[in-house]
């Protein structure tokens, strides 16, 4: 019987790590892991640490790292997770990433392959801050990579673009400056492990997948 393969993305926002994460999760049959989408399915579930989490939720705090550990373990021993999964999210904190070790060795494992997708932050304020949303039917478009025929006019249902606030460029480089300081202290965490990448996040999305999947099959 096979390890199974678990694998970590880190990257900023922006970064791409999200849709990477995805199309990597396809490539290699294994599910999708992400911390909103965990948290969501445990309250659903309405299991002991999913009641305990959705009373935090309704109260308004962020949920501690004990029950999003306690989350995780409970993902893990689903059946689809026995041949690995692929976490987008999770780690966020020093604290998480131990006790994942710990998880998957109690479990006989360990993690395969850490991704980080490393992109300049003026790459990201340029990608982030080009986005913008039709007021009328929600439709996304991006000014450089996929403008709109009449500028500012949505293409489906005429209603105007507009720019989210956390689109703006200054309230993007603190979210930037704000994941630098939370991340800084996981990505040397994993730095000097043989599972860690560092993946170039310039270019289109499918010179960065063909990189991250090269990284992959470096440990097959």
């Amino acid at each position: 019987m096979s390890l199974a393969r678990h694998l970590i993305f880190l990257g900023a926002p922006g970064a791409g790590k999200g849709t990477q994460a995805q199309r990597l999760a396809q490539y290699l049959g294994l599910p999708h892991v992400s911390t909103g989408d965990m948290l969501r399915a445990s309250v659903q579930s309405g299991s002991d640490i999913g009641r305990r989490a959705a009373a935090v939720m309704d109260s308004g705090a962020l949920v501690s790292d004990d029950i999003i550990i306690g989350i995780v373990a409970e993902r893990l021993r689903l059946e689809d997770a026995a041949a690995g999964v692929i976490f987008d999210g999770f780690p966020r904190t020093v604290h998480q990433a131990n006790a994942l070790d710990q998880l998957l060795q109690d479990a006989g494992g360990d993690v395969s392959a850490v991704l980080h997708i490393a992109l300049d932050d003026e790459e990201i304020v340029e990608r982030l801050s080009g986005r913008r949303v039709c007021s009328g039917c929600g439709a996304i478009y991006h000014e450089r990579y996929h403008p709109s025929l009449v500028s500012s006019v949505c293409d489906l249902c005429g209603g105007s673009l507009v720019q989210r606030e956390d689109d703006h460029p200054d309230v993007i480089r603190k979210r930037l400056a704000v994941y630098q300081a939370e991340t800084a202290p996981l990505i040397a965490y994993y730095h000097d492990r043989p599972a860690y990448h560092l993946i170039d996040g310039h270019g289109e999305a499918d010179e960065v997948f063909a990189r991250i999947v090269e990284a992959v099959r470096e440990k097959d």
